[in-house]
């Protein structure tokens, strides 16, 4: 398909309909294994039936749960604050307002309404009438290129539910680059619009708590009104209560969640026909900048960076915390269960970061006592990885922890320092495991950092999973000290294992050895003193609480371990 067709060969698809309220578009799987598509009206009257939404890719999984969230808000007109929110949640029947809003507010949501297309700009055209690919809204076929996808060599055509998920997709994470201009958008030079930034949902590291059902998911994101650290407008409202848009932005700041959850970061209009969609234009939408929005956006963490707030002369500057594709969540848990009293910096009296907005609330049901302790949740974290100056998506970030609402009682901080500690017991073994690969790599007379990377990574391997099922049961543990010690003796015993099958791989010119100079003089090193080296570490960096750690009399008084001897 070209990338281009003119609009004089088909029309918009404003005589057709497609009812988001009453047709089936959303993918979900149900508490008994089975995957279907509901309507919007079908997915609240059934969330405690459904386990979780299924995204075409995982960022379309967290901006379809932000539509609905925004939905749940406006429908229930709250939570009003912490009280009310205990009403929904003792409610099974929480969600029946929704039906009500869907009847008020059903012309609102019709895929091909011909005055206000959901989530669309009527009428919207370039100067030269052009429809574009579909590639262009479909994450997973970025302008042409495949992406983990099987739409060789791209997309012709969608489904109306299918294109519908993509228009969700596109407002909150739609590439920037430059794109065609549209009739009536002042940005416009030459035809064009210049980058002006990815779809706001880009901008996060994406996070957001699982319940055991979809009901009990939207509950618990549903952060209520009251809630200190983030601003709630009274006018606060979706998109589609705002009116019609029209081409262009809109400098403004958001009124609250229901407005940021719906933010029309793009102005877009689908071509379509009987069969299906077959085209779109696309352009940019209302701007938003990622600076201190700590205050209105609640499902990324945040970090002080000190390079913008010297940029801008503003005292103080926050932004959104992306996240890593090389780092798996679990080695990321301050960042989600940190209090921001314990990210404060010497010498500062403002924190470093700030954990998720969500799982502030999260803390505070547990804290106030509306969660039980042992409540378990799944922190999710979705993202999306830019690549050439954010024109493309090189990757799709998503993991989850699984773990009790006691690690983030605000008051009870022992559970979450030991969950935070242990994942430092886990760094430093696997720095000890690393210096081993490195000191064998120095005996046997070769200089090779791939080694090295190549044992932390199976180090961080052989942890994940432990630390993910310690992690899961440490809430319900009487006593986390105790939990934490078992925890330093597994990773001993696991990384203690990886160390000694280096040596036995290192070969015969590390076991030879050689003369290599370190801070405390020359010293010959083989594939023998560096596992005494490598013992020595790991003892100390787990705080000598192994039941097998080496005696005293196995280290050479020649072997000090608190020698570095890589480079």
């Amino acid at each position: 398909m070209p990338e281009t067709t003119e609009a004089s060969g088909g029309a918009p698809a404003s005589a057709l309909s497609f009812d988001l309220t009453a047709q089936p578009w959303i993918e979900v799987l149900m508490l008994d294994g089975t995957q279907v598509a509901l309507s919007l009206r079908e997915v609240f009257a059934q969330a405690g039936d459904v386990r979780r939404i299924v995204g075409d890719l995982p960022t379309g999984e967290f901006a379809l749960l932000r539509l609905l969230l925004a939905i749940a808000h406006d429908a229930v007109d709250g939570p009003r604050d912490i009280e009310h929110w205990s009403q929904l949640w003792n409610d099974p029947r929480c969600f029946a307002p929704v039906d009500t809003y869907m009847d008020t507010h059903r012309s609102l949501f019709d895929l091909f309404d011909a005055e206000v297309p959901f989530f669309q700009t009527a009428g919207l055209r370039t100067a030269k009438g052009e429809v574009f690919s579909l590639a262009r809204i479909v994450a997973d076929v970025p302008n042409g290129e495949p992406f983990f996808t099987a739409r060789m060599p791209g997309v012709e055509r969608l489904g109306f539910a299918e294109a519908a998920r993509w228009v969700v997709h596109a407002h909150a994470y739609d590439t920037s680059g430059i794109k065609s201009g549209v009739e009536g958008d002042d940005r416009v030079k030459g035809g064009k619009v210049y980058p002006l930034g990815v779809g706001w949902a880009g901008n996060l590291g994406g996070v957001f708590v699982e319940g055991h059902n979809l009901r009990e998911t939207l509950l618990l994101n549903s952060v209520a009104a009251d809630t200190s650290g983030l601003r709630f407008e009274p006018g606060d409202r979706p998109a589609w209560r705002r009116g019609p848009t029209g081409p262009g932005g809109a400098e403004r700041t958001p009124t609250g969640v229901r407005d940021l959850y719906t933010w029309q970061s793009r102005r877009l209009r689908l071509y379509a026909d009987p069969s299906g969609v077959h085209g779109v234009v696309l352009g940019y939408g209302d701007p938003l900048t990622a600076r201190n929005k700590h205050v209105i956006e609640p499902m990324t963490a945040w970090r002080r960076s000190e390079a913008q707030e010297k940029k801008h002369g503003e005292a103080l500057v926050y932004l959104p915390r992306e996240h890593d594709p090389e780092r798996s969540a679990w080695r990321g848990l301050a960042s989600l269960i940190a209090d921001r009293a314990e990210t404060v910096k010497a010498g500062s009296n403002v924190p470093a970061f700030l954990r998720p907005g969500v799982l502030e609330w999260v803390a505070r049901l547990v804290t106030e006592g509306e969660l039980p302790r042992g409540f378990l949740v799944r922190a999710r974290i979705v993202g999306a990885v830019y690549g050439t100056q954010q024109s493309v998506v090189d990757e799709v970030v998503d993991d989850h922890l699984s773990m009790g609402v006691a690690l983030l009682h605000r008051q009870d901080r022992e559970y979450a320092q030991q969950a935070i500690d242990a994942v430092a017991d886990a760094d430093g073994a696997v720095k000890a495991l690393g210096d081993l690969a490195t000191d064998l790599q120095r005996a046997a007379g070769r200089e090779n950092d791939a080694p090295r990377a190549i044992a932390r990574d199976r180090a961080f391997g052989a942890l994940e999973g432990p630390y993910r099922t310690w992690l899961s049961g440490l809430a319900a543990a009487d006593d986390p000290y105790e939990q934490r010690t078992r925890w330093q003796r597994q990773v001993y015993r696991l990384v203690g294992r990886l160390g000694d099958q280096l040596i036995a791989d290192a070969g015969e010119a590390a076991w030879a050895g050689r003369v290599v100079p370190t801070k405390q003089g020359s010293v010959w090193l083989t594939s023998a003193l560096a596992h005494q080296w490598f013992r020595a570490r790991l003892s100390k960096s787990l705080g000598h609480s192994h039941d097998d750690q080496p005696s005293d009399a196995q280290a050479p008084a020649a072997a000090d371990p608190s020698v570095k001897v890589h480079a």
